[in-house]
């Protein structure tokens, strides 16, 4: 079994985020990136599959902010091949565009199942997907939680509605599977094992094709969210203070006299 993992870099929301003077698109500059919180589930499930079954575990990622370290942390956790595709990639790459170069790579790879995270945080549109499967004419199926080789060129996949409700269902091979969570945390790859990974591992580099999509949407313009409110700060002495908190907590009607 040959197992393809897309995986894509996203900031860091735990950082400031600061717009371009046009409004158009964050200032990638100042960003710190990380991989995407479902594609690191999906690396995952796709590692676990390796493990049960056997199969040959290719990650690849379009050459966005700080790739390579996830990439070479993939091959730290165990998959097999790296691939890196470059080209004309700067700035946010709606979903349309980063899938038609992933699926103008994978036309001339064989696989037998595409493991993508569901959806991202830069989007959250959760079309990958569903957009991969059509544009590589297999089916596909999204918002899965574990993945099991059945047999006769299928697969088993454990999918999850609303309301806790779940369903096992069988796929054809080849395939596209849009993962919401592996059967268990992603593994932890140590700095060590990572290093090592850069000294005897390869990311293979190709240039990607399809980057000239059309977008499936135009931002026109972002703006950062409006405070609704502010904090007042109460300065003084301790008894000043005091004074202070109970004025406002009798002008808002909160204590009575």
């Amino acid at each position: 079994m040959r197992i393809v993992v897309p995986i894509k870099q996203v900031p860091d929301l735990v950082e400031e985020l600061e717009l371009l003077p046009e409004g158009t698109d964050l200032d990638r500059d100042l960003l710190t990136f990380k991989l995407n919180e479902y594609d690191d589930h999906a690396v995952e499930e796709a590692l676990c599959l390796k493990e049960a079954a056997g199969a040959e575990v290719v990650v690849v990622g379009l050459d966005e902010p700080e790739i390579d370290q996830s990439l070479y942390t993939a091959l730290a956790k165990g998959a097999d091949r790296a691939v890196k595709l470059t080209g004309d990639l700067e700035g946010w790459i709606d979903t349309h565009r980063r899938v038609a170069v992933l699926a103008s790579w994978l036309a001339s790879e064989p696989f037998d199942l595409v493991l993508v995270g569901v959806q991202a945080v830069d989007d959250l549109d959760g079309q990958v997907p569903a957009l991969l499967g059509a544009r590589l004419g297999v089916p596909h199926v999204s918002v899965v939680t574990r993945v099991e080789p059945s047999g006769d060129g299928a697969a088993l996949v454990h999918q999850e509605y609303s309301g806790g409700l779940a369903a096992e269902l069988e796929v054809r091979l080849p395939a596209v599977v849009g993962i919401q969570a592996a059967r268990q945390a992603p593994r932890y790859a140590s700095i060590t094992r990572v290093r090592q990974a850069m000294q005897e591992g390869s990311i293979e580099e190709v240039v990607a094709t399809g980057a000239d999509e059309a977008a499936g949407l135009r931002v026109r313009r972002l703006y950062a969210p409006e405070a609704s409110g502010h904090a007042e700060m109460l300065e003084g002495n301790v008894g000043e203070v005091a004074e202070r908190i109970l004025e406002l907590l009798r002008t808002r009607g909160l204590l009575k006299a």
